[in-house]
Parts: structure tokens; sequence; C-alpha cells
């Protein structure tokens, strides 16, 4: 078991980090959370999960602290919820956020999430609610925007994890468009959060 892999990020996007440990280059899947964490920055150290399937390639899940990682096991705890998937809903809300959503019982955030019905959704409040407190992701490092950061990176970003959380590309690509020009100043994760408000609604 890979407790977690530290090195030079060689690669980095919303989706994916390259992590280059000892000469290996690792590829994870990241949240869009840890993503904000490690852009920026040259070195990291992510905590892993390994997905191990039948006659499937090892999917390497990486996350920027063990907080994050241990909400993420809670979601694949549940039944019906994928590595991908639970990929997804930390991707769509912070750890604070998503606690908050799963205690307050916020079916409505959950299933603005592409992939996520009502029914999956009661599956979490009810399997979690107990599980998750307040403290669980308090004090997540999210990298500030750097001087000069032209808006045009957020949205970009923002895109590419919204179409691969499922939405379709002309849908994302419209209501990303509408925040950016409306707050062109909005970061990533506020532009994934008001579009996923934005296309539940349609």
């Amino acid at each position: 078991m890979i407790a977690y892999i530290e090195g030079k990020i060689d690669e980095l996007d919303s989706t994916t980090a390259v992590i280059d440990c000892g000469g290996v280059g690792y590829e994870l899947a990241i949240s869009l959370h840890t993503y904000e964490a490690l852009r920026g920055k040259e070195h990291a150290r992510l905590y892993v999960y390994e997905q191990v399937r039948e006659e499937q390639p090892v999917q390497l899940f990486g996350f920027a602290s063990k907080q994050e990682r241990e909400l993420f096991l809670l979601l694949l705890s549940v039944n019906g919820v994928g590595g991908l998937t639970a990929r997804g809903i930390v991707s769509a809300y912070g750890p604070d956020e998503l606690v908050r959503i799963i205690a307050n019982e916020d079916m409505r955030a959950l299933t603005a999430i592409k992939g996520i019905g009502k029914k999956a959704a009661e599956r979490i409040v009810v399997e979690l609610r107990d599980k998750v407190q307040a403290p669980v992701g308090a004090g997540y490092p999210v990298a500030p925007q750097t001087a000069g950061t032209a808006a045009q990176q957020p949205a970009s970003e923002a895109v590419s994890a919204l179409t691969t959380l499922g939405f379709p590309p002309a849908l994302v690509h419209k209501a990303v468009a509408a925040i950016v020009e409306e707050t062109p100043e909005a970061s990533i994760e506020e532009i994934v959060r008001r579009a996923l408000r934005q296309m539940s609604s349609k």
C-alpha cells in the first residue's frame, strides 16, 4: 500500500498530477481542491488511495491532505459510489463545505453533481451524516491566485473540471462564460460551484 508520494510536480492539470519520485513518474487522479493546493508549486506530497479492480489497471488518487483522503474514503464506503464519482464530489465542493452539506442533509447540493441522483444523495446523507464532523477538512491549504494570472486560466480549468464531471461541453462553456463575464476575478472553485448551481437548475 502506498501511503503518500512525494516529489517534483512534472505535470499538473485540474484532474491529474504526475509526480516525479526518484525518477519514476506517478500519475494520480486529483480533485479540483488538490489542484488548487498544488498550483504554482514545484514540489508536492500527495496522500494516496490505490483503487484495484479486476482486469483493470490500478488507479491512483492523490490528495493534498490526509483529511481530504479520509473524506474521499468515507464517500467510497457508500454503496454505489466509485472512485471517479467520489473524486467528482470532492471536486465540486471543498471539504468544509461538503461536510456541512452532508451534516445539513442538503440534497439539492448533492444532486447538483453529475451522476448523483436523489437516491444516491440520500444514501450519502444517511450513511455519512453521523460520521462527518466539522473539524474534517479544517485547515486545507488553498493556493492563492498569483499576481497577473489571466482570467482565462481559471475559466479554462473550470471547463475542464466540469466536463470531467460529465456535463455537456456546450452547456459548460455557456455557464462558465456567463460567470466569468459577471465576475472576472472569480476563482476556479467559485466558478465550478456557481456553474453547478446554474446547470442543475435547468
